[in-house]
């Protein structure tokens, strides 16, 4: 095996490595070493790999590789999260909704809906609007009571657009930092499934839903803790796993916190492409080193591109390589992350370090029932 080395990568190339410490002040020492980031970087690779695995990949003890991530975590610099994606016969719809506050109303209207379990990222971003939401829902009649009946009547939300994903190309649990050569990912990745495509699942039953609470929690959980806290045998949970597995109905994440990644600047793009080019287009940005999200929409940009850059001086650059590369594209609006307040089901500081877990499930309110149940009986009465 080769030693890890920092050449590799999955993606295309985006120029010089400066290095997460780079963000840093001279004075002020780097909070993580390389073997944290290579240990980031193999649990990115395979989130669920054994310990001893992992550690015989960078070289030291299982009990060194554990300890490391232990400290990481406490300190709020990379974390892991777990969540499904089976509902029923049917995909989730994925939604993005922008939202705009009435003046210094922000922070509470983020605060309110922080645990709203089904939005799996909430940003505060420059321009246009003051929040940007990426939710899950089981249809569209959610999605409607959701806006119309939860964000609509909060104090504070002046007004709302949605847009729903006709396709999500890639998304964040696909990014690296790729600090591993090939030969130690191999490693980590050998013998791992052809998982089946992500169209239609089984819906969940009650032992499922609970596992999957049990896996946001902590996902490496060995089969037999996790039998004992469901009080059922560790077979029926190996058994339960191998098919969520098979299924490919478990999302699994390591992330690190944005300011110490190397990639401090999240930008969004929304762009506008040729109906007939857009398979084209997505199949190269998805390749593209900094693509952490690529999605169709529905609205009047059909295309969205979350991406992360080294500095903010890039953002003219990346555009630039977009309108060379891509000259059909044309993006029409973009917004700067000033603050991840809510990452893949995980609350974050202003520095992107991690705070607390939010169980990613739908979300269900009584109140917005009763108040979607009073609107269709005005409508059933008439005048």
């Amino acid at each position: 095996m080769k030693a890890p080395n920092l050449t590799s990568s999955t993606h295309e190339s985006a120029g010089s490595f400066g290095g997460p410490s780079s963000q840093l002040s001279a004075e002020q020492p780097a909070p993580l070493d390389e073997l944290d980031y290579l240990l980031i970087t193999a649990l990115q690779t395979s989130p669920r790999a054994e310990w001893a695995q992992i550690g015989k990949v960078l070289g030291v003890d299982a009990t060194t590789a554990a300890r490391r991530w232990k400290h990481l975590t406490e300190a709020g610099h990379a974390w892991l999260s777990c969540y499904t994606v089976a509902v029923g016969p049917t995909v989730p719809i994925i939604a993005f909704i922008e939202v705009d506050c009435t003046a210094g109303a922000l922070h509470e209207v983020a605060a309110e809906i922080a645990n709203d379990p089904h939005l799996i990222t909430i940003e505060h971003v420059t321009g246009a609007r003051d929040l940007v939401l990426t939710a899950a829902f089981p249809d569209l009649a959610m999605l409607a009571r959701y806006v119309g009946f939860r964000l609509g009547m909060l104090p504070g939300v002046s007004a709302t657009r949605s847009q729903t994903a006709t396709a999500v190309h890639t998304e964040g649990s696909r990014w690296r930092l790729d600090r591993l050569d090939p030969d130690s990912q191999d490693m980590l990745t050998k013998g791992r499934g052809t998982a089946a495509p992500r169209r239609g699942l089984p819906a969940p039953d009650a032992l499922d839903t609970q596992l999957y609470l049990l896996l946001s929690e902590d996902f490496r959980q060995p089969a037999a803790r996790l039998a004992e806290r469901l009080g059922i045998s560790p077979t029926t949970v190996r058994r339960r796993l191998d098919r969520m597995h098979r299924q490919d109905a478990l999302i699994y994440r390591c992330e690190v916190a944005r300011y110490l990644s190397g990639w401090p600047i999240s930008v969004t793009l929304w762009g506008v492409a040729p109906a007939g080019e857009t398979s084209r287009i997505t199949t190269q940005l998805i390749r593209m080193r900094e693509t952490r999200l690529c999605a169709s929409l529905t609205g009047p940009h059909n295309l969205m591109l979350a991406v992360w850059l080294r500095s903010a001086e890039d953002i003219g650059a990346f555009e630039a390589r977009l309108a060379d590369r891509f000259p059909e594209l044309a993006v029409m609006d973009r917004a700067v992350t000033l603050w991840p307040l809510k990452l893949a089901g995980h609350v974050l500081d202003p520095q992107g370090r991690h705070i607390r877990g939010v169980p990613v499930t739908f979300w269900e309110e009584p109140a917005a029932q009763h108040a979607e149940k009073t609107m269709l009986e005005r409508l059933r009465a008439g005048h």
